[in-house]
């Protein structure tokens, strides 16, 4: 009887772990002005969520450096044209701009940054964009965070 008792145990355990929402992505992103998904999808169960950014091109950061920038699909644009001004060594990104949830450095080949940020900051029938904010790679370099 033990043993069934510490069966049933350890499989409510496994299971219970198999169900856990994954609270982290990595991202890569290359030389051709890409990111490796289109699509980011946040559990609301997830307290944070780390995005970790990688780079797997050949190309330094001054030439074709990219970050991973969140906002309300409505800022996108704004945070990426007032970025633009702050320059590289800004990560593209103004000072203090209150429209970025959560951003990466810049980088470049065989590079690699990290984010967490609070999901709590996430607000349910809001659209929200992640986007490199090196100057003229929005435009490719974009795609949803959806929370489920």
């Amino acid at each position: 009887m033990f043993a069934k008792v510490v069966a049933v145990s350890l499989l409510t355990l496994a299971s219970g772990q198999l169900l856990a929402a994954e609270c982290k992505v990595t991202v890569d992103s290359t030389d051709q002005m890409s990111y490796n998904t289109k699509e980011i999808t946040i559990d609301k169960s997830c307290k944070t969520f780390t995005v970790e950014l990688t780079h797997s091109g050949s190309l330094p950061k001054n030439v074709m450096g990219h970050n991973w920038v969140l906002s309300t699909k409505a800022d996108m644009m704004g945070v990426s044209t007032d970025g633009m001004a702050a320059g590289i060594d800004k990560n593209y990104l103004k000072d203090g701009d209150t429209r970025v949830i959560a951003h990466t450095k810049i980088i470049g080949a065989g590079d690699k940054d990290s984010v967490t940020f609070d999901v709590s900051k996430l607000k349910a029938g809001e659209e929200y964009e992640f986007f490199c904010t090196f100057p003229g790679h929005n435009s490719m370099m974009k795609g949803a965070v959806v929370l489920k």
